[in-house]
């Protein structure tokens, strides 16, 4: 018997490395995950690092098909982070592979570990521009323009 998928989007973002190549890795990566297809993926974006220094970071969102429930995708989401050299030396340190669990179904979980709907994405262009290509129904117009002050360059 086939489990029925939800719908989940995931932030990906990287600025150590080859960025453009990690974000690629871990779309795919993501795919291979159990009971998980990605159905979507935004293109890349270029932009600068919010509250901390570093290299600019090339982001990207992709929606995924999952019978994976919302805290185990999490945890396998960090486990590709940790395979991919991902480091939390302190908040907002640049990065090897950043993966960010924005949208789980029409889900909203709050638990020390995880908060779904993501508690900052919808004051982040990096997560709302590529979220909006790939699933415009998910970002209202008012949230674009709250963000569309902040730089971002679609690759």
């Amino acid at each position: 018997m086939r489990k029925e998928g939800v719908t989940a989007y995931v932030a990906l973002g990287a600025n150590l490395g080859d960025a453009a190549a990690a974000v690629g890795q871990a779309m795919d990566a993501i795919g291979r995950l159990a009971d998980t297809k990605v159905t979507r993926r935004s293109s890349l974006y270029r932009t600068a690092p919010i509250d901390a220094g570093g290299p600019d970071y090339i982001n990207a969102v992709v929606e995924v098909s999952t019978a994976l429930p919302a805290p185990l995708l999490l945890e396998q989401l960090q486990s590709l982070e940790h395979g991919a050299g991902r480091e939390r030396s302190y908040r907002n340190a640049p990065r090897t592979l950043d993966l960010d669990l924005l949208l789980y179904g029409d889900a909203q979980l709050q638990s020390p570990a995880l908060t779904i709907p993501h508690p900052r994405m919808a004051a982040r262009a990096f997560v709302l521009v590529p979220l909006a290509e790939i699933a415009p129904q998910r970002v209202s117009a008012a949230q674009l323009r709250h963000v569309s002050a902040q730089a971002i360059q679609r690759l």
